[in-house]
C-alpha cells in the first residue's frame, strides 16, 4: 500500500495560528508528527496484478517512442499492437471462465504494463499463474500517503532557475494523491474547468482511481489535506500572500508556478490505502492525457513483505514510463534512518527518489529559564497548544522510553516535563505526563535539525496541558537545568535559523534496495517543516489555509516541480531530466550528523536537488548510479559497469571519467570513457572486511566537472 507523508501546524488566516494537524504517518512511510513508530503496509491478499505474456506499450520494440517523445496513439502500428494485447486479455478472461470462474477481473493495463487487476476470490496464485498467457502474478501491494522567496526554494536554488526563465510552463503533473483543493488561493485563477467544483485553469483534470468510488460516492475532493499540501510544493502561484498571518514574513510559491496540475485521487474519502492497480490506473491515465510528470509521495513496503525485490510490478510500471517519457517523482520513505529501509515504489531503478532534509524554520513560542539569565529557548508548537503561559519547575526525565508508560502519582505535580522524544506517541507521553500532575511538557527532539510541531495520535481524552518541541542542541542543554523555574508562553513568532537547514532528516529512507543493492534515494530535497496549501475545511472553512508538514512525501514534490522546470525549458526525455536533476545534486550541503547507517550514498544520494545546476546540465547519465551488488568478502571479486553519456546540448563531448572519495581499502573503484559510455570498475581484495562501500564518480570536459553519481558495493 501507499501511504501520505506527513504533516504540522496549520495556519488559518481568521486565527492566525490554529493547531490542526493530522495524525497519520505520511504518504511514503512517514515517521508522522505523531511520532513512534510508521504505519504498516504490505500486501492485498484478496486482490493480484497478473502480468501477461508480452511487453507493454512502452517498452515493445514496435511501439517504445523515440528519445524524448511519448507514445503515438493514433499510429497504426500502436493501434494494432494494442488490439493484439487486447485480444491476449481476452483470451485470459475466457481462460478465466474455464478455469478460474470466481476470479473477477478489476482493472486492464497496456501502457506501463501488459496487466490485468483482478479480485481472487479464494482462487490461489498458482492457478493463475499455470495461464499459458500468464507470464506473472503477484498480489497487490497497498500503499498509503507518507521574504517573497521560500527558505525551502532557496535550499534547492529553484529562484536561480526562474530568472533564467524556468517556471514550468506549458508543462502538466500529475499529483497521485488525495486530491487538490482548487479554492485555495495557490491554485485560484478565477476560470472554472469541465468539473467546476474541482477543476480549474491550474488544475486540469480531477478524477477518482478506486475500484469501489461508484459503490462509496466518492469523488475527488481532498478530504485528507495531503494531496494539496504536496501540489502546492510543486506549483503553488507565485508569491501567495498567507494573508491572515503575517507572523509568516514571507509570500510561499510553488517551485514551477506556471506548471498545470492533475488531481489522480487514489486515497479518496477516508480511504487512507491504495492498491497497486489504483496507482497504475492513475499512471496510465496521465501519461494518456501527456503529462510530463508524475508525484507520487507514497511508500509500502511490497518489496520486502511480498519477497519480490525488484520485481514488484508497479516499479516495473514505473521504469517502464520514464523509458515512454514520463518522469515520475516518488517518495523514498520515512522508514529510516536503517540501512536498507527504502520503500517501493521509490525503490524503482528509474523513479526520481526523494529523501528528507530539515528546512530551519518553524512556528514557535519562547520557552524561558527564569532563574539562569532569564534565558529563552525556541520552541516548536503544534496540536499541544499553548493557549496560555504556563510557569513551572523543570522535571527532567530519563530512561529509554521516556513517560511511555504511567509515571507515579504526584510525581510531576506542577512541573514542567522534560521528555525525550521517540518509542511512543506524543499523546502518549504527555498524557501521562498531565496524569502525573504536570502543568506543561517540553519535548526535546532526538535527531539534528530544528524541532517540529507535535501532532495528536486520534486516541479519545487527549491531553490538555500545553506540548512544545526544543531542538536537540537546547534540549540536551536544558537537561542541566532541572528544579530551575521555567516558563512555556503562547505568543507565537516566526523562527528561522539557517543552521537547521540540509540536516537529514532522521525519519528518511535509507537505500540500498533489496535483491540488487542500488543506490536510494537518489537525491534529498527539503522535506522537515515544509510549508504549503492546505484545504480550507482543515481551517474551519476558511480558504486561506497553510500548514507545515513533515516527511519524504514533502521533499518529493520538490523534485516533481524541478523535473516541470526542466520539462518546459528544455526538449529533453524523462531520463536525461532525471539525469540532469540526480548527476548535478549539490553533495557538499547535508548535514549527515547521526546518520551512518547504509552510508552517506545511501542516505543522501547524489546530494541536494539544485534546480539552477539541473537546468545547465550538459550531460546525462543512464543510469544515474552505479552498483556493484552484494559482493562476497572471500570472492576477490573484479567486475565492471557501463554508463551510456548522452550530450544535453551544451557540451563538445571530449569527456574523462575518474573515481574518487573511496571510503573502503582493499576495494578500489576506477572510470575510463570511450566515445560515450563510460566504463566503471571495482577490484574487490580477497578477505576485504564486509561493509558499505562507496565512492563518486566526476564526469569531466576538459579539467571542468559536468557530472558526478555515486558509485556503492555492499561487501557481504
Amino acid at each position: 500500500m501507499r501511504r501520505r507523508i506527513g504533516r504540522s501546524i496549520a495556519i488559518a488566516s481568521a486565527t492566525a495560528l490554529t493547531a490542526l494537524l493530522a495524525a497519520g504517518a505520511g504518504l511514503a512511510g512517514s515517521p508522522g508528527a505523531t511520532d513512534g513508530g510508521t504505519a504498516a503496509t504490505g500486501i492485498d491478499t484478496g486482490s493480484a496484478i497478473v502480468r501477461l505474456n508480452g511487453a507493454p506499450l512502452s517498452t515493445d520494440s514496435k511501439t517504445k517512442p523515440p528519445k524524448g517523445k511519448k507514445i503515438d496513439f493514433d499510429s497504426g502500428t500502436v493501434k494494432s499492437y494494442r488490439a493484439q494485447l487486447n485480444n491476449l486479455r481476452n483470451d485470459f478472461k475466457r481462460w478465466l471462465r474455464d478455469n478460474a470462474s470466481a476470479v473477477k477481473v478489476t482493472g486492464e493495463f497496456d501502457i506501463s504494463l501488459n496487466a490485468v487487476a483482478v479480485q481472487l476470490h479464494g482462487t490461489p496464485l498458482a492457478t493463475l499463474a499455470a495461464a499459458p498467457m500468464v507470464a506473472g502474478v503477484q498480489y497487490q501491494a497497498v500503499y498509503t500517503p507518507q521574504a517573497h522567496d521560500d527558505p525551502d526554494l532557496a535550499l534547492v536554488h529553484a529562484n536561480e532557475a526562474w530568472t533564467a526563465g524556468a517556471k514550468g510552463s506549458g508543462t502538466k503533473v500529475a499529483i497521485i494523491d488525495t486530491g487538490i483543493d482548487i479554492g485555495h488561493p495557490c491554485f485560484s485563477d478565477g476560470a472554472p474547468g469541465d468539473d467546476e467544483d474541482f477543476t480549474n485553469d491550474r488544475v486540469i483534470f480531477a478524477g477518482v482511481f478506486n475500484n469501489q468510488a461508484g459503490a462509496n460516492g466518492y469523488t475527488p475532493e481532498d478530504l485528507n489535506g495531503h494531496g494539496t499540501h504536496v501540489a502546492g510544493t510543486v506549483a503553488c502561484n507565485e508569491h501567495t500572500p498567507v494573508v491572515g498571518a503575517p507572523i509568516i514574513p514571507y509570500d510561499p510559491s510553488g517551485v514551477a508556478p506556471l506548471a498545470q496540475l492533475g488531481n489522480f485521487n487514489v486515497f479518496p474519502g477516508d480511504d487512507a490505502n491504495a492498491r497497486s492497480e489504483d496507482i497504475m490506473n492513475a499512471l496510465e491515465s496521465a501519461y494518456t492525457q501527456g503529462y510530463d510528470v508524475a508525484n507520487m509521495s507514497i511508500g509500502g513496503t511490497h518489496g520486502k513483505s511480498g519477497n519480490v525485490g525488484f520485481q514488484d510490478l508497479l516499479m516495473n510500471a514505473v521504469n517502464n514510463l520514464d523509458q515512454a517519457g514520463m518522469v515520475s517523482a516518488v517518495a523514498a520513505g520515512n522508514s529510516g534512518p536503517g540501512f536498507n529501509t527504502v520503500e517501493s515504489p521509490g525503490a524503482a531503478a528509474r523513479a526520481l527518489t526523494a529523501g528528507a532534509i530539515t528546512v530551519g524554520h518553524f512556528i514557535g513560542v519562547v520557552v524561558t529559564d527564569n532563574d539562569d539569565g532569564p534565558t529563552d529557548y525556541a520552541a516548536a508548537v503544534g496540536q499541544f497548544g499553548p493557549s496560555a503561559p504556563v510557569i513551572g519547575d523543570l522535571d527532567v526525565l530519563t530512561g529509554a522510553a521516556q513517560a511511555c508508560s504511567a509515571l507515579p502519582a504526584g510525581s510531576l505535580t506542577n512541573e514542567i516535563a522534560l521528555i525525550l522524544r521517540g518509542t511512543c506517541a506524543f499523546s502518549v507521553k504527555i498524557r501521562n505526563a498531565q496524569t502525573a500532575g504536570a502543568v506543561g511538557v517540553i519535548m526535546r527532539n532526538n535527531v539534528p535539525g530544528p524541532p517540529i510541531s507535535m501532532a495528536q495520535d486520534g486516541t479519545p481524552n487527549q491531553p490538555t496541558i500545553p506540548g512544545v518541541m526544543v531542538s536537540l542542541g537546547d534540549g540536551t542543554t536544558l537537561t542541566t537545568k532541572g528544579g530551575n523555574s521555567f516558563t512555556i508562553d503562547d505568543t507565537l513568532a516566526y523562527v528561522y535559523s539557517a543552521t537547521g537547514d540540509n540536516v537529514l532528516a532522521g525519519f528518511s529512507s535509507h537505500g540500498p534496495t533489496d535483491v540488487d543493492y542500488r543506490v536510494k534515494p537518489d537525491v534529498v530535497a527539503p522535506g522537515v517543516n515544509v510549508l504549503s496549501s492546505q484545504p480550507a475545511w482543515v481551517c474551519g472553512g476558511d480558504p486561506d489555509c497553510w500548514a507545515f508538514f513533515q516527511g519524504t512525501s514533502m521533499a518529493t514534490p520538490h523534485l516533481a516541480g524541478i523535473a516541470a522546470l526542466l520539462a518546459g525549458a528544455t526538449t529533453w526525455s524523462a531520463a536525461e531530466i532525471r539525469s540532469a536533476i540526480v548527476n548535478t545534486a549539490n553533495a557538499g550541503v547535508v548535514n549527515l550528523a547521526g546518520f551512518t547507517a547504509g552510508g552517506s550514498v545511501n542516505s543522501i544520494g547524489a546530494g541536494v536537488a539544485d534546480a539552477e545546476a539541473a537546468l545547465d546540465a550538459e550531460v546525462a547519465l543512464d543510469p544515474v548510479s552505479v552498483s556493484f551488488g552484494a559482493v562476497p568478502s572471500g570472492s576477490g571479486r573484479a567486475d565492471t559497469r557501463l554508463i551510456e553519456l548522452s550530450n544535453l546540448g551544451g557540451s563538445l563531448g571530449a569527456f574523462t571519467a575518474s573515481v574518487s572519495a573511496e571510503t573502503c581499502g582493499g576495494v578500489d573503484f576506477g572510470a575510463s570513457v570511450s566515445g560515450m559510455t563510460v566504463t566503471v570498475t571495482m577490484v574487490a581484495d580477497k578477505g576485504v572486511p564486509a561493509g558499505n562501500c562507496q565512492g563518486v564518480l566526476r564526469i569531466l570536459e576538459g579539467a571542468t566537472p559536468v557530472a558526478h553519481a555515486a558509485v556503492y558495493a555492499l561487501i557481504t
